[in-house]
């Protein structure tokens, strides 16, 4: 499930759109054309092969350092702010030290972004909710091979999906996508060559190594390593005679939590913090004591509580969806009008820098055949399911663009349970079709919302949109490359998700609800369906409140998808994402500048810097270099 953990418009001075042009005579310009006069900058370099290269090897980094966050916490990260800034860091160093001639430009940055954005997002649109799941329910996988076919091939449809609604969404609508609004602020920031930018790059740098040494010195086995970091220490108490941390009550020695923690909203961590109290401090124990839950482990308490967090966070997000029927409506609309609306090339002032329309039909037509073998392949899917995929999956794509542009928040947590009800009604008793055929049409429609956050920036900024889709494409091969492998080495079996390492939430979300389907409620334990209902109860009832409270009383209403996603993972986990939230809120009201300056890229260091380090510990471990 994604989160918006990219800053939000109150972190970072949001570039504002382009002046609204003014009217002659009574007659609107038009703001394409106006764009392209007064904002286009067609002169400057772009997609050149330095921006490729760099954009394919940061979006590899980030896309492991995802991958790791995802299985700890359930959410993918916002990568391409914390790769522009690498860029940035990276590319001046070599240009101080005499190894490039040229600068780097804004628009070379915002091109290797999109490179970095579609590789570090391969662990989004469901993919690493998908494959995980269908791990543990089936306790197999496609070949490395196959699956990285798999993870491209949906991936790149999703860039095509894209095309027919960029224009309408970005240019004519001018919706804020107010991630993509902040990178180009931040690019144009950092490519100003003040101090301030510098200073970013540096925080980044050090907190990444602060990170990197944190997680060396807790995970790694050698002889010279006197003592290791404990991984966690226990709050300094008891629940039903046992040690706090025996029910995950503790302080995780992991600066990658505290450093997602400063990335969310303050509101989402209380309402983490309060969740992680409730469920392993009260709810918990009353259920060992009962006879319920059979020990005091974290896979048993989990094993029960994981229903009814599934169903807080399906509910909430299926309702908060739902309040959002205008820009569903809307979608479906601009999408009927898309297969009606005969342009006018010659008159088209943009004809030669979008992506001509006739490339989503040729993408679909090319692509999709082979979306729809891979998916009878590897996962049994009948031809005919798969070929439902493919219009649904483009549907997913138009109502997660508009949603993400308004609102800046990517509708995971609904689509993924629609699709997965859609095919349980089409292929009732069959798990695998029913997990990888919703992260098929999740992933195309997801992956297209992630490609317009990037060229909102481009907009913004001047850049040739076609180079960014071209871009694109790039980023997904190294994506795709990248995080099958990483995945196999961190999850050699289905025992290594569902544990305190690596709880894996959102995979146990998608697990729950396929296995729900195939054997319906009354398959499961009477305190689970309980649960469920009380879960399902709790979803509807905080985002109605969130809707209709009074004005003074909405900071106070706990986080649906925060209390959710608490009731699902590691009691310490959610105590480091709110000490992160409470430091960088208070940074941010008593020392604003500061925070400006230092959250996002310190948090960015530290969540890099222990990911990649735990990645890279993990491999050495595996290779037989390091004990275990």
């Amino acid at each position: 499930m994604t989160s918006p953990v990219s800053p939000s418009p109150q972190q970072l001075r949001l570039q504002p759109e382009p002046p609204p042009p003014p009217e002659r005579d009574s007659t609107p310009v038009d703001p394409e054309r106006y764009w392209l006069e007064n904002v286009y900058q067609g002169g400057v370099r772009q997609l050149t092969v330095r921006a490729v290269i760099a954009g394919m090897l940061i979006g590899a980094v980030m896309c492991l350092s995802n991958l790791y966050v995802i299985l700890k916490t359930g959410w993918s990260l916002g990568v391409t702010l914390t790769a522009c800034i690498l860029a940035f860091a990276a590319f001046g160093a070599l240009r101080g030290v005499g190894l490039l001639k040229q600068d780097f430009t804004t628009l070379e940055n915002n091109a290797m972004g999109s490179v970095a954005s579609a590789a570090g997002y391969m662990t989004g649109g469901g993919n690493m909710a998908a494959v995980p799941a269908l791990l543990m329910l089936t306790g197999t996988l496609p070949p490395t091979g196959w699956l990285v076919a798999w993870f491209a091939v949906i991936s790149a449809l999703g860039v095509f999906a894209a095309i027919p609604i960029k224009r309408q969404l970005i240019n004519i609508e001018q919706l804020p996508f107010p991630t993509g609004t902040a990178t180009a602020q931040t690019l144009q920031a950092l490519h100003g060559q003040d101090e301030r930018s510098r200073g970013k790059a540096r925080a980044l740098g050090l907190a990444g190594l602060i990170g990197a040494v944190i997680a060396f010195w807790r995970d790694a086995k050698a002889s010279w390593l006197v003592w290791n970091l404990p991984a966690k220490l226990s709050l300094p108490f008891t629940i039903g005679g046992k040690p706090a941390g025996a029910w995950t009550l503790s302080l995780d020695l992991s600066l990658l939590l505290v450093g997602a923690g400063a990335l969310v909203s303050f509101k989402t961590a209380w309402s983490m913090l309060l969740g992680a109290l409730l469920t392993y401090g009260v709810l918990a124990p009353e259920m060992v004591s009962r006879g319920v839950i059979p020990e005091v482990t974290y896979k048993a308490i989990n094993g029960w509580a994981l229903w009814t967090g599934a169903s807080v966070l399906v509910s909430s997000g299926l309702l908060s969806f739902a309040f959002q029927w205008r820009s569903v409506a809307k979608s479906v609309k601009a999408l009927a009008g898309l297969f009606g609306r005969k342009q006018n090339t010659e008159a088209d002032p943009l004809a030669d820098i979008e992506c001509p329309p006739a490339w989503f039909p040729l993408g679909f037509l090319v692509l999709g055949p082979v979306v729809v073998a891979l998916m009878a392949y590897l996962f049994q899917i009948p031809w005919w399911a798969g070929v439902v995929a493919l219009p649904l999956s483009v549907v997913m794509g138009v109502i997660a663009s508009r949603v993400t542009g308004e609102t800046d928040t990517t509708p995971t947590k609904a689509l993924g349970p629609v699709t997965q009800l859609l095919y349980g009604a089409l292929l009732p008793g069959n798990l695998t079709a029913n997990v990888m055929s919703a992260n098929a049409t999740g992933g195309v429609g997801l992956h297209s919302a992630d490609l317009l956050t990037d060229l909102k920036s481009g907009w913004l900024l001047g850049a040739n949109p076609r180079q960014q889709f071209i871009a694109q494409l790039f980023g997904v091969v190294a994506g795709a490359a990248v995080v099958v492998p990483a995945f196999n080495l961190l999850v050699p079996d289905a025992s290594v998700l569902g544990t305190e390492e690596f709880p894996a939430p959102s995979s146990l979300v998608w697990a729950g609800v396929s296995k729900m389907l195939m054997s319906g409620m009354h398959a499961l334990p009477v305190s689970a369906r309980f649960g469920a209902l009380c879960g399902l109860c709790l979803g509807v009832a905080l985002v109605l409140l969130e809707r209709w409270a009074p004005k003074k009383a909405k900071p106070f209403i706990p986080s649906a998808s925060g209390l959710g996603i608490s009731i699902v993972i590691p009691g310490a986990s959610s105590i480091s994402f709110f000490i992160g939230a409470a430091i960088a809120e208070v940074l941010r009201r008593k020392k604003a500048k500061l925070a400006d300056a230092l959250v996002l890229p310190v948090s960015s260091g530290f969540i890099a810097g222990e990911s990649l380090m735990g990645i890279a510990v993990a491999m050495l471990k595996a290779f037989g270099v390091m004990p275990k």
